[in-house]
């Protein structure tokens, strides 16, 4: 390795070592067919939530109209919202996001992949897009689900990722339980509300949806066969 490049690599080997995030090294990470810009401030996409994205990509493509509308609420990188803008066209895709630190990546993504059918908003998910209400086909999101007490282990995601993206109350579905009602508010009959979660919180989930309201409350697993995402119709 020349001189110059091994002066410039050693001091990322001692950050990975000392468990930094690879991806806030690079300041890429890699989700389906794109590369996010991340770093410092934003949750680092994971490779399992490809799959609840893909659960939003099919119920988006399979919605009886010509430019359907879906939301990502707590957008973070935009991984979600990208996704379903750019492999469903000719869809149009609202995204919620209320960190400072994460909207300033998520507008980044936004302009890299020159994604024109996505609109963003710096709002609480909670209040997000009323001008919406009654016409949106599909409400995902990837929240906050880690209960208070249950701190990570890994030094990546106890360190590095924000808390705010983390913890979501005493059982990890405070965030969940907005969700419900923010999708009632925003779905029309029919609609798809997709959520991600931690393995055991199916049950759960299912159980707060269908008391608000929500049909056909289903578990999904992800490649390793852990429950990673539950979907809902709107009545």
């Amino acid at each position: 390795m020349p001189e110059p490049a091994a002066r410039a690599l050693a001091p990322l080997i001692d950050r990975r070592a000392a468990r930094e995030p690879l991806q806030h090294l690079t300041g890429l990470a890699p989700f389906r067919s794109m590369e996010l810009a991340v770093g410092p401030g934003v949750f680092v996409p994971r490779p399992e939530t490809e799959m609840v994205a893909q659960l939003a990509i099919d119920a988006l493509r399979s919605a009886a109209s010509e430019a359907p509308i879906a939301v990502d609420l707590g957008t973070g990188s935009g991984a979600i919202a990208l996704a379903m803008a750019t492999e469903v066209p000719h869809s149009r895709v609202f995204a919620a996001e209320n960190s400072v630190d994460a909207f300033v990546w998520t507008k980044q993504n936004v302009a890299r992949l020159r994604a024109e059918n996505v609109t963003l908003a710096f709002v609480d998910l909670a209040d997000a897009f009323p001008e919406l209400d009654g016409t949106v086909s599909v409400v995902a999101s990837n929240p906050p689900y880690v209960p208070d007490d249950a701190i990570p282990r890994d030094p990546e995601v106890r360190l590095y990722d924000p808390p705010a993206a983390l913890y979501g109350g005493p059982d990890g579905l405070d965030a969940v339980r907005h969700l419900s009602r923010v999708g009632l508010r925003l779905g029309h009959s029919g609609a798809t509300l997709v959520i991600e979660h931690g393995e055991w919180q199916g049950a759960a989930i299912r159980d707060i949806l269908t008391a608000d309201g929500w049909r056909s409350a289903a578990t999904h697993p992800d490649l390793t066969s852990r429950d990673r995402a539950t979907t809902a119709t709107r009545p």
